[in-house]
């Protein structure tokens, strides 16, 4: 049930955008425990498949999401789009960033993240009595029908747009920051914010590589057009990942921890008091950067498996998704397309 729970709570946060009782009800400067939720369920096709356990992993155009201090790993300039349905289409998550080398030692990196439920019929004005006439929203004891021509449609969506900027320090340690900024729209009410994140990445030893994102370190606050706050406490989010060759390819098994402090008792992996912890793990399995071959699991109890196709300036990769929730939950499938614009004259500088 708690895994179950932690599911709804990642896919439906819009929900919480269709009617705007939620916002009314919460207090003037809450610390709503999912106000951000939205936002963990991640991105690409690569990480996903791997549980979601890419701190430490993070090398490309998607670091930028999970930890920008991988953004300076990249060589040449990178566009990645992802879309992923859910709940026979109900649920529409898209995903799309660009990424530039700038210096030797420097990216930039803009992505935006939209989750929503698109053309939601509102009938609280098309209410008619038997003679035809209008119904005020509060008269609906002389309701008879829906006028169909009274209907009006809407969007619940939440979107979060990272600014982000990383740089190398030396071969073995990289840093990165993220400005972040966070829309949600429920068709009459919406809301605001803004929050930073700062990563860092660590090679400790040649197949040993540490990371650490620390998310909404500053608490993000999110105005609501209705006089009402939302506060996303900060998240410490760590990872490993090691290398080893064989096979003719690479083996990397990947572990995270994601560390939240809002009292996440009853729908986290483990927990220290107002201390929780969820955990994150994976395995990939590249041979001779030509196909990959992952498997993971998440936090929120999926177990993950997926593929990557590597062509010249262009990588595929798939994830699948399944969830510990029976017939109730849809399995899901997620495709990220990334392109690099692989060419000398586009090459990260080398001085």
């Amino acid at each position: 049930m708690i895994k179950k729970f932690r599911y709804y709570v990642h896919v439906l946060s819009v929900v919480s955008l269709v009617g705007s009782t939620l916002t009314t009800e919460l207090n003037a400067a809450s610390k709503a425990k999912y106000a951000g939720e939205f936002i963990a369920i991640g991105v690409g096709g690569r990480a996903l498949a791997l549980g979601g356990a890419y701190i430490a992993l993070a090398n490309d155009i998607t670091a930028g999401y999970w930890n920008p201090a991988g953004l300076s790993k990249m060589m040449y300039p990178q566009v990645t789009l992802m879309h992923d349905e859910r709940f026979g289409g109900l649920i529409n998550y898209d995903y799309g960033a660009v990424a530039i080398p700038i210096s030797a030692q420097a990216s930039l990196a803009i992505s935006a993240i939209r989750l929503g439920v698109d053309n939601i019929p509102n009938t609280q004005n098309a209410g008619v009595d038997v003679n035809g006439n209008p119904l005020p929203p509060d008269q609906w004891q002389n309701f008879a029908r829906i006028d169909p021509n009274r209907v009006t449609y809407f969007n619940a969506a939440d979107w979060a747009i990272y600014f982000s900027y990383a740089k190398k320090s030396n071969e073995q340690f990289s840093y990165g920051a993220n400005l972040k900024v966070i829309r949600r729209e429920n068709g009459e009410g919406s809301a605001t914010g803004i929050g930073f994140d700062i990563g860092a990445q660590y090679q400790i030893l040649d197949r040993l590589v540490l990371g650490a994102n620390a998310q909404d370190v500053t608490t993000t606050l999110i105005a609501w057009n209705t006089g009402t706050n939302e506060l996303i406490t900060p998240t410490l989010k760590i990872g490993t990942a090691y290398f080893i060759h064989a096979l003719g390819g690479r083996f990397v098994p990947v572990l995270d921890v994601d560390l939240r402090f809002e009292g996440r008792q009853s729908a986290s992996n483990a927990h220290l008091g107002a201390v929780s912890f969820d955990f994150h793990g994976g395995l990939e399995f590249d041979f001779k950067n030509t196909i990959a071959l992952r498997t993971g699991y998440s936090d929120i109890g999926s177990l993950n498996v997926g593929t990557g196709i590597h062509l010249p300036k262009f990588d595929i990769d798939y994830s699948f998704a399944k969830f510990n929730g029976g017939d109730q939950l849809d399995n899901t499938h997620r495709i990220s397309l990334t392109f690099t614009l692989q060419a000398e004259q586009y090459i990260r500088s080398s001085e």
